[in-house]
C-alpha cells in the first residue's frame, strides 16, 4: 500500500508539481492549502508524512507543528520552505520537524529521494 504525505502549500503550482511528483514516485499524495485545513485532515485520516510550507495564510507551518505537538499528535514532518534563516530552521526542528529543505534551493527530485530513503530507514 502506498505511503500517504499530505502536502501543506499555499502556492498551488508548487504544491501540485508535488503532489504529481510524489504520486508518480509510488506515493499517495494530497494537498491542504493551509495549516487549518491540514489539521482537519490529520484528524480525520491517516498521513504517514507532512511536506510543510511556514509561511501561509490563517495558521502558518510553526502554528500547525505546535499545533501537533500540543495535541501529542505524532506524524513526521519535512519542512519544506524558503525561510533560509538559522533561527527559523532551528525552530521548525524544536517544533518537532524531522528535517527541512529550503524550496529555492531543493529540486523536488531531490524532495523525493529524501522521502524515499526516510520511509526506508
Amino acid at each position: 500500500m502506498a505511503k500517504r504525505i499530505l502536502i501543506v502549500e499555499d502556492e498551488r503550482p508548487i504544491a501540485r508539481a508535488l503532489e504529481l511528483k510524489l504520486d508518480n514516485s509510488g506515493f499517495d499524495a494530497e494537498i491542504a492549502a493551509d495549516g487549518n485545513l491540514a489539521l482537519a485532515r490529520i484528524n480525520a485520516e491517516k498521513f504517514d508524512l507532512v511536506l510543510l510550507d511556514l509561511v501561509m495564510p490563517n495558521l502558518d507551518g510553526f502554528g500547525f507543528l505546535a499545533e501537533l505537538k500540543q495535541k501529542n499528535m505524532h506524524v513526521p514532518v519535512i519542512v519544506t520552505s524558503n525561510l533560509s534563516q538559522e533561527e527559523d530552521i532551528n525552530r521548525a526542528k524544536d517544533l518537532g520537524a524531522v528535517d527541512y529543505y529550503v524550496k529555492a534551493n531543493t529540486p523536488l527530485s531531490t524532495i523525493v529521494d529524501k522521502i524515499n530513503k526516510f520511509f526506508n530507514k
